[in-house]
Order: C-alpha cells, then structure tokens, then sequence
C-alpha cells in the first residue's frame, strides 16, 4: 500500500474515533460517568495520534481540515440519528457547504496529496 494510501486511512480512522469519541462526550454526562469518560478520552488519544501519523504525509492545512470538517457532518448526523438532534434549514446549508469545500478541495487543489 502507498504512503499516501496509508495516510488516508489513518486520517479515515482518526475522523471515525473522533466522531465517536465525541458521542461519547455527551453521555459521559459533564464527565459524571468514568466509563463513557475514559471511552471518550481514549478515542480522542487515538484519533490525534492518528491524526499526526497523517501529517507525515498530508500536509496540515488539508488534513485538519478534512478531519474537521468529515468530523462536524459526521456527528451533526450522529447527533441526528440518536440523539434526535434536529437540524433546521441553516445548519443543512452549512453542513452542505462544509461537503461542497471537501470535494472542491480535493478535486480542484494541488495542495491535496493523490
């Protein structure tokens, strides 16, 4: 597998863990609950380890921004789904722009590593 190959997985799965660390943040209760607590710590460790073992390969500017972006679709939806969050016009909006500047940056930019 390329480094580039790799690179990506590890940010796919640093996105993933900090998603559902994130989730895990609101059921620690305000850090009330040690499991959920320690669930969510561990994640955010792994998804930030994973996020530097990225920036080997990928520059910052376009790995942080696609971790942080993935991130906030991914858990606006994780909030959606079983939190029974809504999301009123606006946030759709937003959250589309936030889609729309992942795939023009990574279509379009050459900063992007392929």
């Amino acid at each position: 597998m390329s480094p580039t190959a790799i690179a990506y997985s590890y940010l796919a799965i640093a996105i993933i863990c900090e998603v559902i660390g994130t989730t895990f943040l609101v059921k620690s209760e305000q850090f009330t609950r040690p499991v959920p607590t320690l669930m969510m710590g561990g994640l955010y460790v792994i998804s930030f380890y994973l996020l530097a073992q990225t920036l080997k390969t990928i520059p910052l500017g376009i790995a942080y921004a696609l971790w942080g972006g993935l991130g906030i679709v991914l858990t606006s939806l994780v909030g959606l789904v079983f939190f029974r969050q809504s999301l009123d016009t606006a946030a759709m909006v937003g959250i589309a722009m936030i889609v729309g500047g992942v795939v023009v940056m990574n279509l379009l930019s050459n900063s992007v590593v392929h």
